[in-house]
C-alpha cells in the first residue's frame, strides 16, 4: 500500500510540473505567435516595398542613422544583439524589454531601406527579451528563467521561419555546444508549436522549398556531397572571421555611430550601383529561391558575403542566419555546375551545410533541412552536416557560444568560439 501511495505521489507531483511548465509555454507561445506574426507581416511589406521601388536603397544612409538614433534615445547604444541572449541562458544576464521594439524597427528599416541582414537573428533577440519578461512577470527563481528566455527564442524563430521543430532545438542546442538543455524540451516544444500555429493562423507564411532532379545516393554522388561539405565549412569559417573583421575594423576605424553607419551604407549604394543589381540587398530570399532552381551566379554568395559583413558592421540591424542559408544555397548552386550534380540539390545541401558551419547546431540543421526540403535527400543532409561540423572547427556567429566537448575527442573542453 505504501508503494503504491509513493508511485501515485510522483506521478502527480511529475504532473504538476508538467501542467505547469505548459501553462507557461503556451502562454509565450501565444505572445510571440501574435508578436511574430505582427513582425512577418511588416517584414513582408517592407520587403515588397523595397522590391517595388529598388531605388529607397538610396535612403539608406538615412535609414541608418535613424536606427543609430532610436538606440541612442533608449540609451542603448551598446547593441549585445544574439550573444546578449545566449549570455542570458548562460549566466542569467538581464535581458532589457527595450530590445524588443528596438529590434524590430531596426529590422524593419533595415529591410525597407536595402541593407543585406537576416530575420531570425532578430527573431531570437526578440524572442529572448520576451520570454525573460515574462520569466520576470510570473516572479521565476533565476534557474527557470533562462528556460523562460530559451522558450521565447523558440516560439519567435518558430512564428517568424515556420519551422518549429528545428525551432524547439535549436534553442537549446545552439548556447552550449555539447551539452543539451532537456530540461527546457518539454516548454520550448510545445511554445514553439504554439507560436507556429498562431503565426500561421495570423497571415505567417511558412517556409517550403522544391528541391528538384535528387539523384540516387551512391559512392560517386556521396564522395561530391564530402567534397561540398568540406568547401562549405571553409566558406562558413571565412564568413564568421569576415563578420568579425569588419565589424573590428569600421568600429576602431569609424568610433562614432552614425558616421560609421553613414559610411557603411553609402559603402553598400556604392556596390550595389557598380553592380547594378538589387539582388544582393535585404534577407536574401530570392537568392536562395534562385539558387534552388539552379539559376544563382559563380559569385553571388561573395557578394552576399560581402554586403551582409558591411551591413551589420555599420549598426544596421537583423541577423546572420538567413544571410548564411543564401551563402550556402548561392555556392551550392555554383558547386553543382562545376562539379556535374544536380545544382538545385547541391544548393539544398550548400544551405543546410554552412548553417551547420557557422552556428554548430547539427540536429537543428538537419531538422531545418527536413522541414524546408522533405525527406527526399536526407541522406546527403546528413552527410554533408556530419563534414561541415567537424571541418569548421571551433568557429562560430556568437562569440558567446561556448564549446563544453570537443568536436574531436570524447572530452570536455571550456571554450569560447573564434
Amino acid at each position: 500500500m505504501e508503494f503504491i501511495t509513493k508511485f501515485f505521489k510522483h506521478i502527480f507531483n511529475r504532473l504538476g510540473i508538467l501542467l505547469r511548465w505548459m501553462g507557461f509555454a503556451i502562454y509565450t507561445g501565444v505572445i510571440l505567435g501574435v508578436i511574430g506574426a505582427i513582425f512577418s507581416n511588416c517584414l513582408r511589406k517592407s520587403i515588397a516595398m523595397r522590391i517595388d521601388s529598388p531605388h529607397l536603397i538610396f535612403l539608406l544612409p538615412v535609414g541608418g542613422v535613424v536606427i543609430v538614433a532610436l538606440y541612442k534615445l533608449l540609451n542603448y547604444s551598446k547593441d549585445g544583439g544574439t550573444d546578449l541572449v545566449l549570455e542570458s541562458v548562460q549566466s542569467g544576464k538581464e535581458i532589457p524589454l527595450k530590445v524588443t521594439p528596438l529590434i524590430f524597427a531596426g529590422t524593419i528599416l533595415t529591410q525597407a531601406f536595402g541593407g543585406s541582414a537576416g530575420r531570425e537573428g532578430a527573431a531570437l533577440q526578440l524572442g529572448g527579451s520576451v520570454g525573460n519578461q515574462i520569466g520576470k512577470l510570473f516572479n521565476i527563481d533565476k534557474a527557470d528563467k533562462k528556460v523562460f528566455v530559451m522558450c521565447g527564442m523558440s516560439a519567435a524563430f518558430s512564428a517568424l521561419f515556420g519551422t518549429p521543430i528545428a525551432s524547439a532545438i535549436f534553442s537549446m542546442e545552439v548556447v552550449n555546444i555539447g551539452i543539451m538543455q532537456y530540461s527546457a524540451l518539454v516548454p520550448c516544444v510545445i511554445s514553439s508549436l504554439v507560436a507556429s500555429a498562431v503565426a500561421v493562423r495570423l497571415g505567417a507564411v511558412p517556409e517550403h522549398f522544391t528541391v528538384t532532379n535528387i539523384l540516387d545516393f551512391s559512392f560517386v554522388t556521396a564522395s561530391k556531397t564530402i567534397l561540398l561539405a568540406c568547401f562549405c565549412a571553409g566558406v562558413s569559417v571565412i564568413f564568421c572571421i569576415l563578420l568579425k573583421s569588419v565589424r573590428k575594423f569600421m568600429s576602431s576605424f569609424l568610433p562614432n555611430q552614425f558616421g560609421r553607419v553613414f559610411v557603411g551604407a553609402t559603402i553598400i549604394i556604392i556596390l550595389t550601383v557598380f553592380l547594378d543589381t538589387w539582388d544582393y540587398s535585404g534577407t536574401g530570399m530570392e537568392l536562395i529561391e534562385k539558387a534552388i532552381r539552379g539559376e544563382s551566379h559563380s559569385s553571388d554568395f561573395i557578394w552576399k558575403m560581402i554586403f551582409t559583413a558591411i551591413t551589420l558592421a555599420s549598426g544596421f540591424k537583423g541577423g546572420e542566419i538567413v544571410p548564411s542559408f543564401c551563402i550556402g544555397a548561392t555556392f551550392g548552386c555554383f558547386f553543382g555546375y562545376l562539379f556535374g550534380m544536380s545544382p538545385s540539390l547541391c544548393a539544398s545541401i550548400g544551405m543546410v551545410s554552412l548553417f551547420c558551419g557557422v552556428t554548430n547546431c547539427p540536429i537543428s540543421s538537419l531538422i531545418i533541412a527536413i522541414e524546408l526540403f522533405g525527406m527526399d535527400a536526407i541522406h546527403y543532409y546528413m552527410l554533408a552536416i556530419a563534414i561541415s561540423y567537424m571541418l569548421s572547427g571551433y568557429y562560430g556567429l556568437y562569440h558567446s557560444q561556448k564549446f563544453t566537448l570537443s568536436k574531436y575527442h570524447i572530452k570536455e573542453i571550456d571554450s569560447q568560439v573564434h
